[in-house]
């Protein structure tokens, strides 16, 4: 049967049909990590949201392009314009190359992903590399008019879009509100407005990222590189873009404007946010001091947690929420998602199992029906899970002798329960070998040495020589690299 998604389209504010350009092809954007540190719980997030995307629209017979970009320059502290390159920052606190601080937080951030069973994206661009796209959609941009030059930057000229173009759509916020409501930062005096915001910044001395320029020894500004990267993988115009409900206002919206002034027309049909995660009620994040980074949930070696959480429990414990809801941490939430994962996973193991039976009592088309409508209404997926814990049930009746299922019964119930489970919502069997235990101790071994990259990271020499001696003492040979460590058992 034909499936028909509909999603919330953060543009238009409602739920709509998704009609892709392209019969067959979709093209999605997303915007990903700013690598200057480990990634956390809130990186996690919009990967899931949009990995269950991807996966969805792949299940349902599309050819995606799934472009999810590295932010590895440009990107200031709070969007002033002004301030220290995070990446630099963290680069002169470890004395390294800013690209070695890149290849270490996204050797992590993939990692992490990995784990987390992210399909990894068709293309992941970094800023850096597109130096040159970013540089010909600000000439682009200057020369229709919305843009200007002042003492070697380049400032998007915000009220002179808006008075000819509609500006604000996406966040719902108006000019005249914004400015009303802006502030004159110290340094700023080179701009026309407040609200204008840099598309290329001239290099003060000393600042390490600089790339030359028709205007000046300088840097793209934050919001230019998803324009260009977008527009060179996925052309002018394309289907989705994603990313957290932080990026609407200014992210996404200068984007917009940018697209829009570079091209001549709307680059985005449908725009996707996923909700905040929330610790206590109060967003999570790096900048409030209170992100919990991956590897500590891998690990337990956080404070605020009780014990350490598997990978698939933290995927379980997202997509028991709706994407565009806030979620909130608690121990006790992610010790529940633990025990419905189980739940979940053991009736897997039973469906191989069932007594095959004459005539059929369940009814296995109304079940899938209804995990596929909730699904195509904007991948809805609590309520997915809630009708697979139906299909527990129907699994444990079938097993117990309270229901019978005949052999096409039984295949289909298999095809349909595996797929939405491993295929679709991405999980799969964390492996548990008690001969040896083989693969949890060559997690368990990363995941320490990732942990004690953390702690290096953070001068906390003495835990990471911890983590490095308890090892040694246990019979590994543990050697630093260049793009992290490498490890063996001592024969």
């Amino acid at each position: 049967m034909e499936q028909k998604l509909i999603i919330y389209n953060t543009l238009s504010r409602k739920k709509e049909l998704f009609e892709p350009l392209n019969p067959g092809y979709v093209g999605m954007y997303v915007c990903g990590p700013t690598v200057y540190g480990n990634a956390h719980l809130g990186h996690a997030r919009p990967a899931i949201t949009f990995d269950l995307l991807f996966r969805y629209l792949v299940h349902l017979g599309f050819k995606v392009r799934y472009v999810r970009n590295i932010t590895d320059v440009g990107h200031l502290v709070a969007d002033a314009d002004e301030g220290e390159d995070k990446i630099a920052k963290k680069a002169e606190l470890e004395k390294l190359e800013p690209m070695e601080v890149v290849q270490k937080y996204t050797n992590n951030y993939q990692w992490n992903m990995q784990m987390l069973n992210i399909l990894p994206p068709s293309i992941e661009p970094r800023a850096s590399g597109h130096i040159i796209e970013q540089i010909e959609t600000v000439k682009k941009i200057l020369n229709s008019g919305y843009a200007y030059e002042s003492k070697g930057s380049v400032y998007f000229d915000v009220e002179k879009f808006a008075r000819e173009n509609e500006y604000g759509a996406l966040s719902g916020r108006k000019v005249d509100d914004l400015l009303s409501n802006t502030r004159e930062l110290e340094g700023q005096e080179e701009k026309r407005s407040p609200l204008d915001f840099a598309i290329w910044k001239k290099a003060q001395p000393g600042h390490i990222m600089r790339w030359p320029s028709p205007w000046s020894d300088g840097f793209p500004g934050w919001h230019l590189e998803c324009t260009a990267m977008s527009t060179k993988y996925l052309g002018e115009t394309f289907d989705i873009h994603g990313g957290g409900i932080d990026l609407i206002f200014p992210h996404h919206e200068a984007e917009i404007a940018q697209s829009k002034a570079a091209n001549g027309k709307p680059s985005v049909r449908y725009w996707m946010h996923n909700n905040m995660i929330t610790l206590n009620g109060q967003k999570m994040g790096k900048s409030l001091g209170n992100a919990i980074s991956l590897n500590e949930f891998f690990t337990g070696s956080h404070p605020l947690l009780e014990k350490a959480y598997s990978p698939m429990t933290i995927r379980f414990f997202m997509l028991q929420a709706h994407y565009r809801s806030t979620l909130d941490f608690t121990n006790e939430a992610l010790q529940a998602a633990e025990k419905g994962l189980a739940r979940l996973m053991k009736a897997v193991g039973t469906l191989e199992t069932l007594k095959i039976s004459e005539k059929s009592t369940v009814d296995i088309a109304g079940l899938k029906e209804k995990c596929y409508a909730a699904m195509n209404d904007d991948l809805n997926s609590p309520i997915a899970i809630a009708h697979l814990f139906d299909g527990v049930r129907i699994i444990n009746s079938i097993n117990d002798g309270a229901e019978k299922i005949n052999e096409a019964g039984c295949q289909e119930l298999k095809s349909f329960f595996k797929s939405f489970i491993f295929d679709i919502l991405g999980f799969k069997q964390e492996e548990r070998k008690d001969e040896g235990g083989q693969e949890i101790l060559s997690n368990i071994v990363d995941l320490l040495l990732n942990l004690r990259i953390e702690a290096k990271a953070n001068k906390d020499w003495g835990t990471a020589d911890k983590i490095r001696d308890e090892l040694t003492k246990l019979g590994f040979e543990v050697k630093d690299t260049k793009d992290g460590f490498e490890w063996k058992l001592k024969k």
